[in-house]
């Protein structure tokens, strides 16, 4: 069965929408979060409003249970699996602790803040499992080939060495192959970050994953399906994502010895007050219990993601949307961002940038008449350039597209009009004057694409065309170092002209241009770190998820989106510095909250081992704690990027 171009683009959009689809655990975690909440206001309301203990008891106990099941979940598989204590057990057995000498509700708020956050943070983390999958999606169901003179429908496993793809205009290469015959032009901008259309002709090398724009061509394949550059591209995606950040690796270090040192230390007070002090036994157990409560990390927990999400929300206001709070604080101590050219520095489309002729107006119309009957970017760039200036196309008849070449059409005088490349011209025998052969030599310096307009065997101007810059890109770039981010440098697939021109422009003092997606990987590791890199497009996908911190433009790839740990919804590079000095904010306040949650801890337990501070008054300073944290990080809701 033959599926069709729009049939297989139509399934490698598809998975766009998953981005918006909550997973089945999230679901139950928030579910559970709320039936924790629920419980712990039917208990409140059942001791401090009716005065009745059978509703007081029975919220209490729903909200353990719903609260404390992914908590005991979580600190079983850690104890069993991992062979490892963790916060997740600490804060069950301190809830339980609370409830054995009469304080159910400081124990169900416990479970419910600790639930509450755990739950948001998965959430987020969940929104990157799909990576692979949507980078996988870029691959057609199959293709045409040609075995032994006949043409049939091949699933991409049946696909060989040797066999011919007849690979149609808008369809997908489906593996790495050499152009036998035909010529076309050919998007590679999903794989190698090339912003122009690169022309084919026999003999040159198509790669799996790039679009073919126009002409039909017949390609060899030099590679199977399954050694493809897009198989390689999404074995560097599944390598990267092993990689873990140093904010990650250092949470996973200590929260282990932390939960330790406080469970040990609780039968230790035990013992210590009933043994050596020879305190009564529910004297004893009281002040453990007390220390317990105390010590549990409710302020340590829940100081972090107050500030983070907070900061989060301030964030997506201003249009960064931050997956998670390891990718905000990450943020705030990057010291390198990498930033793709194309679709990220630049509009990733093509537009008419400059005309050299006598008469610029009339060379326009021209090209716009004759490049309307053309279906190639560069085409399409000329013709919206006509539109917005408002010049009319000259009307012309017989229109024929040369593949590889251009286009050529008569005017009402029968006279031959013609726009392409060098090849066209001397096809029909034009010649460049001196200051044409200049201009189109700093054309091509510049990296930009030229077209050449001429009628008969005159050429009449001469036309560039290149992907633009965002507008106020620059100025963005100079937000972001006012920031304190000391190296941007720009990572691009394009030729080292067009690299060079383009962070002249910008005012980049570093760029690396001819890039492959390893390439991309490998200079990720080589930059003095901690580096983000800001990308949009396939090939950017491993980068984005091997650097310290990845950042992608909304406009960008499903791939990318995905791959990335921050999305700047709004297309706006200029949000980014902002959202550095947000970011740096947040971990000022986090520092100072630990400060404080670990301060009021080492003052207030060692009171409550003395009898000096009973459980009201315990609780009071724990939960006091755990408020004032909570408004420290509620103030970074005023933050505007």
């Amino acid at each position: 069965m033959t599926v069709s171009p729009q049939t297989q683009l139509a399934c490698a959009e598809a998975p766009a929408s998953s981005r918006f689809v909550i997973p089945a655990e999230t679901r139950t975690a928030i579910f559970l979060t709320a039936l924790t909440l629920v419980g712990l206001l039917i208990g409140a309301a059942g001791e401090y409003l009716l005065h009745n203990s059978v509703i007081q008891w029975a919220g209490y106990v729903l909200a353990f249970v719903a609260g404390g099941i992914p908590a005991g979940r979580e600190a079983l598989h850690s104890l069993f699996a991992e062979r490892k204590l963790d916060v997740d057990l600490l804060m069950v057995v301190a809830a339980l602790g609370a409830a054995s000498i009469g304080q159910a509700a400081d124990g169900a708020i416990l479970l419910f803040l600790f639930s509450l956050s755990n739950t948001l943070q998965d959430w987020a983390m969940g929104r990157t499992k799909n990576a692979i999958q949507a980078l996988m999606d870029l691959n057609p169901a199959g293709a045409t080939v040609r075995r032994e003179g006949l043409e049939k429908w091949c699933e991409l496993g049946e696909i060989q060495i040797g066999d011919l793809l007849v690979i149609k205009p808008g369809e997908r290469v489906a593996a790495d192959a050499r152009v036998v015959q035909g010529t076309t032009s050919v998007d590679e901008s999903p794989i190698t970050g090339e912003s122009r259309p690169i022309d084919k002709a026999p003999g040159a090398e198509l790669a799996s994953g790039t679009v073919n724009l126009n002409g039909s061509v017949e390609a060899e394949v030099i590679r199977p399906a399954g050694e493809s550059t897009l198989a390689r591209l999404i074995g560097l995606m599944e390598e990267a994502q092993t990689q873990k950040s140093k904010t990650e690796s250092l949470t996973e270090r200590y929260e282990s010895p932390y939960a330790m040192i406080v469970l040990v230390c609780v039968p230790l007070v035990y013992a210590l007050l009933h043994y050596g002090f020879k305190l009564p036994v529910d004297t004893a157990w009281y002040r453990a219990m007390t220390f317990m409560v105390v010590a549990s990390p409710c302020a340590v927990v829940i100081s972090t993601p107050a500030v983070m999400l907070s900061a989060m929300a301030a964030a997506a206001r201003g249009g960064v949307l931050f997956k998670s709070s390891a990718a905000l604080d990450a943020l705030a101590g990057v010291k390198t961002i990498a930033f793709d050219k194309t679709g990220t520095l630049t509009q990733a489309k093509m537009t008419l940038t400059r005309t050299v002729a006598a008469d610029q107006h009339a060379a326009l119309a021209l090209a716009a008449g004759l490049e309307a009957h053309s279906e190639h970017p560069i085409a399409e760039a000329i013709v919206n350039s006509a539109r917005e200036q408002g010049v009319q196309p000259v009307t012309v008849s017989g229109a024929q597209a040369i593949p590889g070449h251009g286009i050529e059409a008569r005017l009402g005088s029968g006279e031959l009009a013609w726009a392409g490349n060098l090849r066209l011209m001397q096809r029909e025998n034009a010649a460049l004057t001196p200051e044409q052969d200049a201009a189109l030599r700093q054309l091509n310096s510049e990296g930009s694409s030229s077209v050449i307009i001429g009628v008969g065997q005159q050429v009449v101007g001469i036309m560039g065309v290149a992907d633009a810059l965002r507008p106020g890109i620059r100025e963005a770039l100079a937000r972001i170092k006012e920031s304190g981010v000391a190296h941007p440098v720009m990572l691009t697939g394009d030729k080292h002209e067009v690299a060079e021109t383009v962070a002249r422009e910008l005012g980049l003092s570093e760029f690396r241009a001819e890039l492959l997606p390893e390439d991309k990987l490998r200079i990720i590791g080589e930059l003095p770190g901690p580096v983000a890199m800001v990308g949009d497009g396939v090939n950017d996908a491993p980068a984005l998820a091997r650097s310290d911190l990845g950042i992608a433009v909304a406009s960008g790839t499903d791939v990318a989106i995905e791959s990335a740990d921050v999305v700047l919804m709004q297309n706006d590079i200029g949000k980014l510095g902002g959202a550095v000095k947000l970011a740096k904010d947040a971990r000022r306040t986090v520092l100072s909250n630990l400060a404080f949650a670990f301060g009021v801890i080492l003052i207030v337990a060692p009171l409550a081992v003395a009898g000096k501070v009973p459980l009201p008054l315990g609780v009071i300073a724990h939960e006091g704690g755990t408020v004032f944290v909570v408004f420290m990080g509620l103030r970074l809701l005023r933050h505007k990027l």
